[in-house]
């Protein structure tokens, strides 16, 4: 019994979200391109609270020699984005140089800036763009398709290592934090 009311419910959370990607892109002449869009803001709304709720004394904690430590992967977010989003638009990144070793408010303005900054190079992005080749990481050459995915990919990649930091620090990442209840309103 129980197992067919999971299937069940997987069948349905399936169809829910196969619906809702068909309405999304129903019509639009750069699904690819509008669906990585779409994700931008919550993944920045993310990544801006992970960076925000790590301590600034705790930007140099990396958890073992090998790994960067936490200003480096913020450091790395802001970079990574300016550079993948001005090669999808065809224009130069923000030439802000920051480091590692800046302030926590600096990096965190870093991310912010550079999510802004692919909000607007992404606004001129089309899925028939995406077969034309740029040069990316180590001067290799890739289709914009390339650097969309590693966008989109990169994201993704990015928080899971934030959250780890911050659990690692004792702090619950953005994602697992429940929303507050409604208050109950006083007549």
């Amino acid at each position: 019994m129980k197992k067919r009311m999971c299937l069940a419910l997987v069948l349905l959370c399936a169809t829910a979200v196969a619906q809702q990607a068909k309405s999304n892109s129903a019509g639009s002449a750069n699904p690819v391109s509008d669906t990585v869009r779409s994700m931008l803001g919550g993944r920045a709304k993310n990544l801006v609270a992970a960076a925000e709720a790590m301590p600034a004394d705790k930007y140099s904690y990396k958890p073992t020699e090998q790994q960067m430590t936490f200003g480096t992967l913020v450091e790395h977010i802001a970079n990574t984005n300016n550079f993948l989003c001005a090669k999808l638009a065809n224009q130069a990144a923000p030439s802000d140089k920051i480091s590692d070793k800046d302030p926590k408010d600096k990096l965190v303005a870093a991310v912010k800036s550079s999510f802004a900054f692919c909000e607007t190079a992404l606004k001129s992005v089309q899925d028939s763009q995406l077969g034309e080749q740029v040069v990316l990481f180590g001067g290799h050459p890739a289709p914009k398709a390339a650097a969309l995915f590693a966008l989109a990919g990169g994201w993704a990649d990015h928080y899971g290592a934030a959250a780890i930091y911050l659990r690692l620090n004792g702090i619950l990442p953005p994602t697992a934090q429940h929303a507050p209840a409604p208050s109950a309103k006083k007549d």
